[in-house]
C-alpha cells in the first residue's frame, strides 16, 4: 500500500468520525428527535469503525484490509441515511461517510 493511499484514507476516515460526532450531536437537538434515532445511531457506529480503522492503518496492521472493508460499509449506510435529510449537519455527514467510504473500499481492495 502506498503511502499516499493510506494517509487519504486516514484523513478520510478522521474527518468522517468528526462529522458523524457532528451530525450526532446536532440530532439530539432536532425537535423530531425520534425520526432522527435511526441517523444518531448510525453516526456513532461510523465514528468509532472510521476511528478504529484508522488506527489499524496507522499501525499497518495485517488486518488493515479487513477493517477497512467493514468501515466502507458502515459508512456508506450512515451517508445514505444521513443523505435523507435536509439539515446541513446531515448533508455534510452524508458527504464525509461517502468520501470515507469510497477510500475505504480502494483500501480493502
Amino acid at each position: 500500500m502506498t503511502h499516499q493511499k493510506i494517509q487519504a484514507c486516514l484523513e478520510a476516515c478522521d474527518a468522517c468520525a468528526t462529522a458523524c460526532d457532528h451530525c450526532a450531536g446536532a440530532c439530539l437537538q432536532e425537535p423530531d428527535m425520534q425520526m432522527m434515532a435511526r441517523c444518531i445511531a448510525l453516526d456513532i457506529d461510523c465514528a468509532a469503525i472510521c476511528r478504529l480503522a484508522a488506527g489499524y492503518m496507522a499501525r499497518d496492521s495485517a488486518f488493515a484490509k479487513h477493517i477497512c472493508r467493514q468501515c466502507a460499509e458502515i459508512c456508506q449506510a450512515c451517508g445514505d441515511e444521513c443523505a435523507k435529510h435536509s439539515m446541513d449537519h446531515c448533508r455534510a455527514c452524508a458527504e464525509a461517510c461517502h468520501r470515507c467510504a469510497q477510500e475505504c473500499r480502494g483500501m480493502a481492495a
